[in-house]
């Protein structure tokens, strides 16, 4: 069989979630053929010696699907922490081999949990890009206006960011209870308990009910359930559909590529306005192109902008008078040869010795 990077082949095996994987090949517990394994390294578990923690790596052929009703004060884990002694959901099934969790309940929530070794299912079904639907009926301290609910309907904004918009529906309320049904995508750390801390009614119990596909059924607290074939098919079949929900990334190509168009096009923008005598910025290569041209326009009418000045022409020898040099005196004859010039000072060199013929008489 081809070489398989290792996530993959630890999520078939049923050892963790290719993301729960990749953490233990980051930790260094992860071997192949006695060398530490790399995120992203290759093996081929017919030829290599894959081991996990010392454990030989073997692809297990059976999967195994079951839902739990979590019950109130169990955590949502394989194995509880060590400061952390309480029960986990893990301990409520007496089977052998590994299961992990997917879609996790904090301690004081109860409902649905899934529990699998197939760790490709689990992978797509707990990622949160994928945004599977989820349903949980919740009771609320007080009687809630519906104007606090739809604060809630239309997304409210918590320490960690804005939260989605979600459905909430009133299945009963008294003065004392409020009890409402919420379909949500998000999964964030206790986000409903803190929604409902935040309008000011706090959450009196929280069950789900409802994952993707996947109902409760009449499973009572603590029980727990194989999955029909019928179950396994439609969670694989949603699972197969997710990339189409799940929102693209850009490209990098492409973003980039839109930046520059969209310089592009702002600085031509720029310049239209400039023409009309707006104040719009231009871009760099607009603004030297206007100065060079600006530069040859100045070489092309020198002086023209100075008042008495008479314009010059590039095409016509320079005809200033005698007058006109000489309200320049900083302007040394000798350092402009053309010819206007050398005729301008020989007129000027003949009038002296005129004079000087005549006062000789």
């Amino acid at each position: 069989m081809p070489a398989e990077r290792l996530q993959k082949l630890m999520a078939q095996a049923g050892i963790a979630s290719r993301r729960h994987a990749e953490a233990l090949i980051s930790e260094g517990r992860v071997t192949v053929n006695g060398d530490v394994a790399k995120v992203g390294d290759k093996a081929d578990l017919a030829t290599d010696d894959v081991r996990v923690d010392g454990s030989r790596l073997r692809v297990q052929e059976q999967r195994v699907y079951l839902v739990i009703n979590k019950p109130k004060g169990v955590v949502t884990a394989v194995s509880a922490q060590e400061q952390e002694p309480r029960r986990t959901v893990r301990d409520l099934v007496p089977l052998k081999g590994h299961l992990y969790p997917v879609g996790r309940l904090d301690v004081d929530s109860e409902g649905l949990v899934l529990l699998t070794n197939d760790g490709e299912l689990a992978q797509k079904l707990s990622h949160p890009r994928y945004e599977h639907p989820k349903v949980y009926e919740v009771a609320l301290a007080g009687n809630v206006p519906d104007e606090a609910l739809d604060i809630w309907r239309r997304g409210i904004v918590l320490d960690d960011g804005p939260t989605k918009p979600v459905e909430v529906r009133v299945t009963g309320r008294d003065k004392e209870i409020t009890w409402v049904k919420v379909t949500m995508q998000e999964g964030r750390k206790r986000q409903i308990r803190r929604i409902a801390s935040l309008l000011g009614y706090p959450v009196r119990k929280l069950v789900r009910v409802q994952f993707d596909t996947l109902t409760l059924g009449g499973l009572k607290s603590g029980e727990w359930r194989y999955l029909s074939e019928g179950e396994i098919a439609k969670l694989q079949l949603s699972a197969k559909n997710l990339p189409s929900r799940a929102k693209p990334r850009r490209s990098t190509h492409i973003a980039r590529s839109t930046s520059r168009s969209s310089g592009r096009s702002r600085a031509a923008h720029g310049t239209a306005r400039s023409g009309e005598g707006g104040s719009a910025p231009r871009s760099r290569s607009t603004s030297g192109h206007s100065r060079s041209q600006a530069g040859r326009s100045r070489t092309t009418t020198r002086g023209s902008s100075r008042p008495g000045r008479p314009q010059r022409s590039t095409s016509q020898p320079d005809t200033r008078t005698e007058e006109a040099d000489s309200e320049r005196p900083d302007r040394d004859p000798r350092r402009t040869p053309s010819s206007a010039s050398r005729t301008s000072r020989s007129q000027h060199s003949r009038k002296p010795t005129t004079r000087r013929n005549d006062r000789s008489r």
